[in-house]
């Protein structure tokens, strides 16, 4: 058994500290010494480098916020076992992120299976979280919600003419921005 230090007492808030992430020595001395710490500065670095050397437990690493983000987004179905179980866990750890989730998928399934009507309704549940993001989106929504049930509801989109308007703007790009109209109209006419 070791003896008994003059930094036996302050060693909880260092460790403390050490978690926190602060490990320079003198600037946890500074930091004990009004709290009545009388040993040197010395004593202080010798704990740190022991603390610095021994072996440290294996943690799991978390999840990053991407892979986190793909979950959520994909179809529950698609993701394997462990990935299930990772996380049913980062959403027990946070109840903003599992509201967030039940709207995504919810959202997700009023999109796919094209359920335009359940839009006030989602709408409503939105508002009823604290998802500040959320309600601006719901916001943004609201302006446009006749037009957002639309697409939600009806089989007609703009792709077409989208795809379009992007293939005129690739030719633009080709030519460098320096081709004017009538060039341009003779390159799109070619290539229909």
């Amino acid at each position: 058994m070791a003896e008994p230090s003059v930094l036996d007492e302050y060693m909880p808030y260092l460790d403390d500290r050490w978690t926190e992430g602060c490990t320079n020595a003198r600037k946890l001395w500074e930091e004990i010494v009004p709290l009545g710490y009388k040993g040197s500065h010395q004593r202080v670095g010798a704990y740190l480098r022991q603390k610095r050397t021994s072996p440290r437990p294996v943690t799991a690493q978390p999840p990053s916020p991407r892979t986190v983000a793909g979950w959520i987004l994909r179809r529950p179905t698609a993701l394997s076992e462990a990935e299930q179980l990772q996380l049913k866990t980062v959403l027990t750890h946070c109840p903003e992120l599992d509201a967030l989730t039940r709207h995504v998928r919810s959202h997700a399934v009023m999109l796919t299976e094209r359920q335009g009507e359940r839009l006030p309704e989602w709408l409503d549940a939105v508002r009823q979280d604290d998802l500040p993001s959320l309600h601006t989106l719901a916001a943004g929504i609201d302006r446009d919600r006749d037009a957002v049930i639309a697409v939600l509801t009806l089989p007609w989109n703009s792709g077409v003419v989208e795809g379009h308007v992007n293939r005129i703007k690739m030719l633009k790009r080709q030519m460098f921005g320096r081709a004017g109209f009538h060039l341009l109209r003779k390159r799109v006419l070619l290539y229909s």
